[in-house]
C-alpha cells in the first residue's frame, strides 16, 4: 500500500519535484478523512496535501451515488378498472358526454334559442329559461361545461396524457373525487328544485345531467376504493356543504316568472265580487281559515274570479287568499315568493291540510276535502 501511495503521489507532482521525491521518499501513512460527493470535494483543506485532495476529488467525482443516499419515490396505488376499462377512461368518456350536453345548453342560453325538448313538450324550456338557470349571474350550463371540461382534462392526465404538468397521481385522484362530489351535490340540489318549484314539469336535460354527475361520482368512489375513501369523507362533506350553501345563497331571491309574458306588461287590477255569500259559504270560509287553508290565484285568471264569485263578498273577506302577481304580470314581473315556493301547477290552487288541489272547486268538494260538516245546507 505504501508503494502504491508513493506512486500516486509522485505521478501528481510537477516534473522538477518528481525526482527529488523519489530519492528522499520515506513511506508514511497519511490518514485522509473520506470526502463525499458534495461541495466539500471542491474545497481546499490545508490539513491534507494537495495531491491527496486531488486524488480524493478524482475518486469522489467518479463514483456514482450510493443506493442508500437515494430516496425512493412512494409507490403509486395500482390503477382501478371497471368491466375491464380503467376508471380514468370511464371518467373521461362520461365527462365528455356532460361536456357535449352543457355545451349545447350554453349555446342555447347565450344565443337565446329555444331548446329542443324530446320528452315533456316545452316543459324543459320553462326550467332552462327560469331564474334557476343562472348562478351568481353566470349561466348554469356554462359553469357545468367548465366543470366537465376540467374533469375530462384531469382524467386524461391520469391516463398518462401530459395535459396539465406539475400534478402527480394522488393530486389528480383527489381533485377528481372532489369535483365529482361537487357535481353530484349540485345535481341533487337541482333535482330538489325541479320537484318543488316546477311540479309537473319534465326536464330531460336536467335528468340526464344528474345521471352523468352521479355516474362520475360512483366511478371516482370505485377508483379510490371503499377502504381508502374513509380518509376523505370529511373533506367530501365540507365540499358538499359549501356547494349547497352557495347555491342556496344564489337562489335566495329567485322566483318563477310567468312563461310567455316577455313581450308585454299587465298591470294589476281588481274585479268586483258581485255575488252575496250564503250562510254555508261563510261557514265554510271560516272553517278553511281556522285550519290554515289557502287559495292561490292571479288577478288575470278567470277561473280564480269564478271561484271568488262562488264564495261571495262576505266569505272572501274571511278566506285566506294569496295574490301571486301583486305587482302585475309580464316582462320583468315576478311571481310572489310564497307562490313560487309552493310549486303551483296553475290557478287557482288550493292547499288544504297539506294537500294541493288545482283548479276551481265546488264548495261541497272543498268542504269534503277540509272535513267541514255544517248543519246549514248548501244553497245553489
Amino acid at each position: 500500500m505504501a508503494t502504491i501511495s508513493a506512486a500516486l503521489s509522485i505521478s501528481f507532482l510537477p516534473p522538477p519535484t518528481r525526482r527529488a521525491a523519489s530519492t528522499t521518499f520515506s513511506p508514511r501513512i497519511i490518514k485522509v478523512k473520506p470526502i463525499t460527493c458534495n461541495s466539500k470535494c471542491r474545497r481546499h483543506n490545508p490539513l491534507i496535501p494537495w495531491f491527496s485532495q486531488r486524488a480524493a476529488r478524482f475518486w469522489c467525482c467518479a463514483e456514482p451515488p450510493s443506493p442508500e443516499q437515494e430516496t425512493p419515490a412512494p409507490p403509486s396505488p395500482p390503477p382501478s378498472s371497471l368491466w375491464g376499462v380503467s376508471t380514468s377512461a370511464w371518467t373521461a368518456g362520461v365527462a365528455g358526454l356532460g361536456l357535449l350536453e352543457t355545451g349545447y345548453l350554453s349555446y342555447l342560453k347565450l344565443t337565446g334559442s329555444e331548446a329542443f325538448c324530446p320528452v315533456g313538450g316545452g316543459g324543459c324550456g320553462d326550467v332552462l329559461d327560469s331564474d334557476y338557470s343562472v348562478v351568481f349571474g353566470i349561466p348554469l350550463p356554462l359553469v357545468g361545461m367548465l366543470a366537465y371540461g376540467l374533469v375530462a382534462a384531469l382524467s386524461l392526465q391520469e391516463n398518462s396524457e401530459e395535459l396539465l404538468p406539475g400534478l402527480d397521481d394522488l393530486d389528480i385522484r383527489l381533485t377528481l373525487l372532489l369535483l365529482a362530489t361537487s357535481l353530484a351535490t349540485a345535481s341533487a340540489y337541482f333535482l330538489f328544485i325541479l320537484n318543488t318549484k316546477f311540479v309537473g314539469t319534465s326536464c330531460v336535460y336536467c335528468l340526464s345531467s344528474a345521471f352523468i354527475s352521479f355516474t362520475l361520482f360512483f366511478i371516482r368512489i370505485k377508483d379510490i376504493g371503499l377502504a381508502r375513501i374513509q380518509k376523505f369523507v370529511g373533506l367530501q362533506l365540507a365540499v358538499a356543504v359549501i356547494v349547497a350553501l352557495s347555491l342556496t345563497n344564489s337562489y335566495s331571491s329567485a322566483t318563477t316568472q310567468l312563461k310567455g309574458t316577455d313581450d308585454f306588461v299587465l298591470e294589476p287590477y281588481k274585479i268586483e265580487i258581485t255575488a252575496e255569500s250564503t250562510p254555508f259559504a261563510i261557514s265554510l270560509a271560516k272553517h278553511l281559515h281556522s285550519i290554515g287553508a289557502k287559495m292561490y290565484g292571479a288577478f288575470w285568471c278567470s277561473h280564480c274570479n269564478d271561484q271568488k264569485q262562488m264564495f261571495g263578498r262576505e266569505a272572501m273577506e274571511v278566506l285566506d287568499y294569496v295574490e301571486c302577481f301583486p305587482n302585475g304580470a309580464g316582462k320583468g314581473k315576478k311571481m310572489a315568493n310564497e307562490c313560487a315556493a309552493t310549486g303551483l301547477e296553475g290557478f287557482p290552487t288550493w292547499i288544504i291540510n297539506g294537500k294541493l288541489l288545482s283548479g276551481d272547486k265546488e264548495l261541497s268538494v272543498l268542504a269534503e276535502e277540509s272535513g267541514f260538516v255544517s248543519e246549514v245546507p248548501e244553497q245553489s
